[in-house]
């Protein structure tokens, strides 16, 4: 698997975002982008999609130790969360494990650093 999934229930789709940014900050990640698909999808493509936002989180510490280690790392940040509707009052938020994405990189102390990011995503997942 490449991303660690909670599916909430019982919130509105803006509170979903709201307590994920919370969740992510309460891990030491900011948000730096907040792209919402949806209406991207229609101004670009005119089709209608359920509600889809991509938000781009970034632990500014383990973000520095990473780049420090191997510099194009930075193409592979920030980290993607999505959080989409799903139908029935279903909202899926999913984070991209980092040590999934950094395996095309051969650098082992950057995948001890991914590996802290991991458990750091994964963290803030379950407490959703």
């Amino acid at each position: 698997m490449y991303t660690f999934d909670k599916q909430l229930r019982g919130i509105t789709f803006d509170d979903a975002i709201a307590r994920t940014k919370q969740v992510l900050a309460s891990k030491g990640f900011g948000v730096l982008t907040e792209i919402d698909m949806q209406k991207t999808m229609k101004a670009k493509l005119d089709v209608d999609i359920p509600a889809y936002v991509i938000l781009g989180a970034c632990n500014p510490k383990m973000a520095y130790e990473a780049l420090q280690l191997e510099p194009r790392a930075g193409a592979m940040l920030p980290c993607n969360v999505i959080v989409r509707e799903l139908g029935d009052g279903v909202i899926e938020v999913s984070a991209i494990d980092p040590v999934a994405s950094m395996t095309a990189i051969d650098n082992p102390a950057l995948q001890a650093v991914a590996g802290k990011v991991q458990s750091l995503l994964s963290e803030a997942a379950d407490e959703l």
